[in-house]
């Protein structure tokens, strides 16, 4: 046989070669079989380190994936929050392997174990029961199969083949977890060393590549979070690339267990629960006082904003319900009773409730658009386990809107809605971030309509220059929406803020207005939420500022001290002058001595300290301590009064 020439050998490779697009744009040829970390080295090889994953054609590869077609080519590194997702997911694994080594393999049954915000977890079946004391001992072997460097390999393989193997494993929770795959489902196993799991992926190409982990908890989980099977012990972790993001990590889970509202709620005496209600708050008149405060400012700034403020039943009947589609799509969220032999549903929202409104009289053109908003109280069912604090309840109060629009209105008024929104979150400090959520499984209304309602909502973003995050699937049943999610001081995301674009509830409530030809038109409705859930907006504030509100929302904006029995009578008459000026005071005239009565204020985080003496009667004076500053001398009443309104006047506005 002839030998191939080196021509010959050039011109087979140069057949064999494929056309990769990279991010940039940039086109380049290589070798069939090209892996992504190959291409991530022929960009850079810091790029090579860096990298962790890479996606062709939008579908996310191991490192080690081979590339065989013409494709775009985007390589995921670790500073990305897809990287550390990998980073973490990888170490979700290696925590499984280290547990198995532990109590033995037989001994493990794994579930599962995805990543979460700022960290991952593990499900397992084991008969011992974990506690606390026994994560040192994990995070030590943890730490032995990140020594070893394990090569990670992904195989896909049949469906039989992977019922066979995790039978030999007796893994039963994952044969029910392949029992549960579609038949047209891909299936592929991670394997590292000894261990072997049912995964997607993708992970790091090697356990080596973790650096910096640590376990926090280990608590009860019920498989597949259904009540009705067997409680699983789950085990949270987190990990970083880097020790020092690590150490910060920790530093503010400790600072958010001093924060818990939960905690500064009972302290503060701002709200409390009780078991004849769980899930439900109960206010307390320090809590209702910022809850007040909060209403109050936004109903006046909505009300010069051309909203209109509306009242709706707490229980409506279930046809309703029905007609809006809550029902089928809701009901096992929602509470329902029988009155004179007919279902009545507690409601969940107050959308229906605003068409009712809208539908009860004649509207033109000219009228629209219509704005009408509630601070409406609504129920909603959630399983004990999920209640946690005022961020978990079964009733709460929303801030909702209702904006009835003519089309060629919609994007000017969800503008508005984003202008108004931005205004309230400065006042309070807080950055957010958007997300633009598109249609879910179970969507409502025909896609052409669909399609119209997600490009509106990007046109107002992209012509404000918004930079915002597409949340595939995660839109309401009747419209996309655009979610506002705020973070606190401790770093953590809240969503709250939302508006929602919507076709199908104008059209299942049958509403019109008049056009200008005297023709019956639809309109189109926008939902808007700014606080969302009032009660949970106060959470999240409580743990914001740590107890210590500012002072236009504190329950309590100034606490005097009279130094013994014979100041109370001036102090009594300096509550009373303050009062008549609405500000928010209570004093203390226990006969305890000054130095208490200070550090109980200071506990109870008031903004000032009022103290009046024998110096302070004489001079229509009160000595003024603030919090933060200490002492500022002493103080006219008036000029005191003045003093806090502008204070006051300058933090909302």
């Amino acid at each position: 046989m002839a030998r191939t020439t080196i021509c010959e050998k050039w011109r087979l490779i140069k057949m064999n070669e494929i056309n990769v697009t990279l991010q940039d744009g940039t086109v380049r040829r290589y070798p069939q079989g090209t892996s992504i970390s190959e291409v991530a080295e022929s960009i850079s090889t810091g790029l090579k380190k860096n990298a962790v994953a890479g996606t062709t054609n939008g579908t996310i590869v191991d490192l080690n994936h081979s590339i065989e077609h013409d494709c775009l080519v985007e390589l995921i590194t670790l500073d990305s929050r897809e990287g550390l997702y990998i980073y973490r997911h990888t170490t979700a694994h290696v925590m499984a392997q280290a547990i198995k080594r532990l109590f033995g393999s037989r001994n493990v049954k794994l579930g599962i174990g995805p990543v979460i915000e700022d960290g991952f977890y593990y499900d397992i079946d084991i008969e011992t029961p974990l506690s606390v004391d026994d994560l040192a001992a994990i995070e030590t072997e943890m730490g032995k199969v990140i020594q070893e460097n394990l090569p990670i390999l992904r195989r896909e393989v049949s469906r039989e083949e992977a019922n066979r193997k995790f039978e030999q494993l007796d893994e039963p929770l994952k044969l029910e977890l392949i029992a549960n795959l579609s038949e047209d489902a891909v299936i592929s196993i991670y394997e590292q060393g000894e261990f072997v799991d049912l995964c997607r992926g993708p992970h790091l190409p090697s356990t080596g590549r973790i650096k910096v982990f640590k376990l926090l908890s280990v608590a009860g989980a019920y498989w597949r979070g259904n009540s009705d099977n067997k409680m699983l012990q789950r085990i949270y972790g987190t990990s970083f690339p880097k020790k020092a993001d690590l150490e910060e990590h920790l530093y503010l889970l400790e600072e958010a267990k001093k924060r818990d509202h939960r905690k500064l709620g009972k302290e503060l005496e701002l709200f409390m629960f009780s078991e004849e209600s769980p899930g439900m708050p109960f206010y307390l008149p320090k809590g209702m006082a910022i809850r007040n405060t909060l209403e109050q400012y936004s109903r006046e700034l909505q009300r010069l904003w051309g909203y209109e403020e509306v009242f709706t039943p707490l229980m409506m009947n279930n046809r309703l319900w029905e007609q809006s589609g809550h029902y089928e799509h809701y009901r096992e969220n929602m509470y329902f009773t029988n009155v004179d032999e007919t279902t009545f549903a507690l409601k969940p929202m107050n959308c229906p409730g605003h068409m009712l409104i809208f539908k009860n009289s004649l509207h033109s053109y000219r009228d629209l658009p219509i704005r009408l908003s509630e601070f409406g109280q609504v129920h909603r069912h959630e399983y004990s386990g999920a209640l946690n604090g005022m961020m978990r309840v079964r009733t709460f109060c929303q801030d909702d809107a209702h904006i009835f629009a003519r089309p060629d209105q919609i994007e000017e008024e969800i503008s508005r809605a984003i202008a108004l929104i931005d205004h309230i979150y400065k006042v309070f400090g807080f950055e957010y971030k958007i997300e633009l959520s598109t249609r879910p499984e179970d969507y409502m209304g025909s896609d052409e309509l669909w399609d119209i309602a997600e490009q509106s909502l990007a046109n107002v973003l992209d012509q404000r220059g918004i930079q915002y995050r597409v949340n595939e699937g995660d839109g309401a049943f009747y419209g996309p929406k655009i979610d506002f999610h705020i973070q606190d001081a401790l770093k953590r995301n809240w969503q709250c803020g939302t508006i929602q674009l919507d076709f199908q509830m104008p059209e299942k409530f049958d509403l019109t207005y008049v056009g200008e030809y005297n023709q019956k038109h639809r309109p189109v409705v926008i939902h808007r939420a700014i606080f969302g859930s009032i009660d949970r907006f106060l959470g999240i504030l409580t743990e914001h500022y740590s107890g210590a509100f500012p002072i236009w929302l504190a329950p309590v904006q100034a606490k005097i001290l009279p130094v013994s029995e014979k100041d109370n009578d001036v102090a009594f008459q300096v509550k009373k002058q303050l009062e008549q000026d609405g500000i928010r005071v209570e004093i203390d005239v226990r006969n305890e001595k000054l130095g208490y009565k200070i550090r109980e204020a200071q506990l109870e985080k008031s903004p000032y300290m009022l103290i009046i003496g024998e110096n302070e009667r004489s001079s229509d004076s009160v000595s003024v301590r603030k919090r933060g500053e200490g002492d500022l001398g002493m103080r006219r009443v008036r000029e005191l009064i003045e003093m806090v309104k502008g204070e006051v006047h300058t933090q909302m506005y």
